[in-house]
Order: C-alpha cells, then sequence, then structure tokens
C-alpha cells in the first residue's frame, strides 16, 4: 500500500474496512469543520438551562462545535457505531433496581475506545505521516450530530441517535485524523414521522418538546450525572423502578423493535446488572462497591449516587405498599 494517502478514495475504503473488521456496526467519514447549525442549537439548549448538573456542557461550546480546536490538526471525522443490544428483558420485582442496557456489559468508553486506538495505529502503519486523535464520549465532541452528518442515522425526537438497522442502541465514537479523505455526503431523512411515542412514555416529561430533553427532569441525568443528597422529588416520584439510568423512550421506539443482538461479548450481560439488587447495593461499601463495578460503566454513578438511588426506589416501593 503506498505510504501516503493520495487516493482519498482507496485510504476512505481501506479504512472503513478495517474499523468494521474491528466489529464496529456501521462507520462514516466527514471533514472537520465547524458544526452549523448544530452549534447554534447547542449553546440555545444551555441557554434554557437544559443541562442540569453536568456544568461541563456549558464550557466552551465553541469547542464542542469544531473539532479543530480539540486537535487543530485534524481534517477528517471517522465516526463508528457499535451494536450493544443484548436481548434480555428487565424485571418490575420491586426489590431491585433497573439497569440501563448500556450499562450491563464493560464500559463502552474503554471497549470503543480500544478499537478505536487500535484503528488509529493501523492508519499510521498505513500512512506514516498520520496522526490523530481518539473521542469516546468524555472528549467534547457532540456525537451524535458527527454521527448523523457521517450519514450513521438521524436524531429521534427522544434526542438519541437512530439508525435503520440497530435503532438507537448503539455507541458512538470518532477518530480525528490529520489525513485528507472523500467524505460521506449522504445523510439518512428524519423518519420519526408523526410518532410522539417517546414523548408520551416519558413519566418524567422530560421531552419538553420533539428533539429536545430537559436533563434537569431526566431520570438517567437524576440518577448518573447528579451528585445531589436526594433525587429531586418530582423525578423521584417516577422512577419507574430505575435505579442506574433509563431506557423506556428507546423501549417503545418502533426502530428498536427488531434490532439484532450485538456480536461483541464485552457488551453482554454480567451478573447482576440487568437488575441490582436494592439491598446488596446499600450494603456496598467503597472497596466492595469498587470490585463488583470494576471496568463498568456504573462506576460513573459513584457509590453515593448508586446507594442514594436505592433509598429512593425502596421509599417509593414502601409507600405505593401502605
Amino acid at each position: 500500500m503506498n505510504s501516503n494517502c493520495s487516493n482519498r478514495k482507496i485510504c476512505s475504503a481501506e479504512i472503513k474496512r478495517y474499523a468494521l473488521e474491528l466489529g464496529f456496526s456501521k462507520v462514516g467519514i466527514v471533514r472537520a469543520e465547524t458544526l452549523s447549525p448544530e452549534g447554534a442549537h447547542l449553546k440555545e439548549w444551555l441557554a434554557r438551562g437544559y443541562q442540569g448538573e453536568m456544568g461541563w456542557m456549558a464550557r466552551d461550546p465553541e469547542q464542542r462545535a469544531d473539532p479543530r480546536q480539540l486537535f487543530p490538526g485534524a481534517r477528517s471525522v471517522i465516526v463508528v457505531a457499535a451494536n450493544y443490544y443484548a436481548p434480555p428483558e428487565h424485571s418490575d420485582h420491586p426489590d431491585t433496581g433497573k439497569v440501563s442496557r448500556y450499562a450491563w456489559g464493560d464500559d463502552y468508553h474503554e471497549v470503543v475506545g480500544e478499537k478505536l486506538r487500535a484503528l488509529l495505529k493501523w492508519t499510521q502503519r498505513q500512512w506514516p505521516e498520520a496522526e490523530g486523535k481518539v473521542c469516546v464520549d468524555i472528549q467534547p465532541m457532540m456525537d451524535k450530530a458527527w454521527a448523523q452528518r457521517a450519514g450513521l442515522g438521524w436524531i429521534g425526537k427522544h434526542t438519541n441517535l437512530i439508525t435503520e438497522e440497530y435503532g438507537s442502541w448503539i455507541f458512538i465514537g470518532e477518530l480525528l485524523l490529520n489525513l485528507d479523505l472523500e467524505y460521506d455526503r449522504d445523510q439518512v431523512a428524519d423518519q420519526c414521522g408523526s410518532c410522539v411515542l417517546c414523548i408520551d412514555a416519558c413519566p418524567t416529561s422530560a421531552i419538553v418538546e420533539p428533539y429536545v430533553v430537559d436533563s434537569n427532569l431526566c431520570i438517567s441525568h437524576a440518577t448518573i450525572e447528579s451528585r445531589a443528597p436526594e433525587i429531586r422529588a418530582d423525578v423521584a416520584a417516577h422512577l419507574e423502578g430505575w435505579l442506574y439510568g433509563c431506557d423506556i423512550c428507546q423501549d417503545v421506539c418502533p426502530w428498536n423493535q427488531m434490532t439484532p443482538a450485538t456480536v461483541e461479548p464485552l457488551f453482554e450481560p454480567r451478573a447482576g446488572t440487568i437488575n441490582a439488587d436494592l439491598s446488596q447495593v446499600l450494603e456496598l461499601d467503597s472497596d466492595t462497591y469498587a470490585s463488583r463495578f470494576r471496568h463498568s460503566a456504573i462506576k460513573r454513578a459513584k457509590l453515593s449516587g448508586l446507594q442514594r438511588n436505592a433509598r429512593a426506589l425502596l421509599n417509593l416501593s414502601r409507600q405505593r405498599a401502605r
């Protein structure tokens, strides 16, 4: 293979081929440039205070809209999606708490990040001049906007990216490269139509209008991102059994009814992650917590947050039993 990327079409095809070999479900390539109008939409969302306790979202929104501020040499954005769907169903047993599907297996930051680093190393072997940066959620990138621009799917009314093949059960990541490549220009049209199932199903009315979520009302925000000692009352009253995260808007989406099971073993459910025993959660100490949730996304909530959530669910169960 040539030591420099002189044929953009061939280079792009090879990068996509290897990304799929690594286990990614979809891949697209777009030019690294300022996102517009997506950047303006982000600023409007922030101005309404919809980021809740996620204060980092409001830090330097211009950087979030332009990957060249994160990696100055960026010329191309390789956008990947990984199907994480596993078919087991949650239980509604009041002594347990439901865990969002995305956290059933190993931490996606680690799994997707490792694959993207492998893609970067492979790219550098083919084209020694290649330099890049791996981004998996933690970096200030507008992941869903880039995935939509790369033609992987469309952003649904619940604000998750929906793909035709895997619904919204996907993880998104990016590899920023200093190479000029052939770019995907075809995007997937919004296929939500008149459907409002996700909006109607949200027990806290967090989807305040189509394509807009108020994180202050979102169960996922309350049980994962919030560091408040207690869950706000109007959300706590409608947890619907969720201990960590919430999948309600995704569970009701018609595009999520036929998703094939993931082929990534690391996304398979760990023991006790589909539903967690609430009494066991309250008995955890720092050591047992660290051991149980090592390499798990659940550690994002921290021990104090997870136990706060468990107490809220048990209190709600007792109130309803009276």
